[in-house]
């Protein structure tokens, strides 16, 4: 009986892969593509070598914004998903595509025309399995909003923010995790620069054998690991 609901599930899942992607759009109620470099579709990266694991791109055309955002450090900020660039607040991403949600960012001289590539990037948020609901599950139900905090304790100036999910209805084989992620583009304001958070590069940061990667959502363990580095909390 497991065996068959592990087969069912598993179909099920590549039934509804066709239209369950997924797109980071705005930050803060904003207009969709203003301050985020937002894809012209929809589709997952799956290449974790590749330069558009970190903004987005290849496959997936990036559209460049001229908008920085500003933001206070120690606030919160929402950044919104959606299915397609205009897909309503039901409409986020099969919910059959679970997997963790996380946030990044990294220091820039020049947010409007960095790539992002390379060292400084920090993980500033991650929600992914509690044993029963993932952290796909709860962007769902925020009706695609997720809310992440701006560390109040770094340098003032120019990131990037990378939203990020990482849905493993296939990552059972190699090169199955299937990886959507966009750039925000902020100008952080008020931070202390009280602290250097420890960063990672992208792409690098990431094996495709990781085991928060290469994983078969349909085992029943309750237990996960998201990959990349731990969250930076001032």
């Amino acid at each position: 009986m497991k065996f068959c609901t592990s087969l069912l599930a598993a179909v099920a899942a590549a039934a509804s892969t066709a239209s369950a992607h997924t797109i980071f759009l705005s930050v803060n109620g904003g207009a969709v593509g203003d301050g985020v470099r937002v894809p012209s579709y929809d589709g997952p990266i799956t290449e974790v070598t590749s330069n558009d694991i970190v903004c987005n791109g290849g496959p997936n055309p990036t559209q460049k914004t001229n908008t920085v955002i500003t933001v206070q450090a120690g606030s919160k900020a929402a950044l919104t998903w959606r299915h397609t660039l205009t897909s309503g607040p039901d409409n986020i991403i099969d919910a059959s595509h679970k997997g963790p949600v996380m946030a990044y960012m990294k220091k820039v001289s020049d947010a409007k025309t960095d790539s992002g590539v390379g060292g400084g990037w920090f993980k500033i948020f991650s929600d992914a399995f509690d044993g029963s609901k993932w952290g796909v599950d709860r962007l769902i139900a925020s009706k695609g909003v997720q809310t992440v905090t701006i560390p109040a304790c770094i340098a003032p100036g120019q990131y990037l923010l990378r939203g990020e999910l990482i849905a493993l209805h296939s990552a059972g084989s190699s090169k199955g995790a299937q990886f959507y992620m966009e750039c925000a583009q902020l100008n952080v304001v008020g931070g202390s620069a009280s602290a250097t958070p420890p960063s990672v590069s992208l792409p690098g940061a990431y094996k495709a054998d990781d085991a928060g990667i290469l994983y078969n959502l349909y085992g029943g363990s309750k237990t996960y690991t998201a990959p990349g580095p731990k969250v930076f909390a001032c």
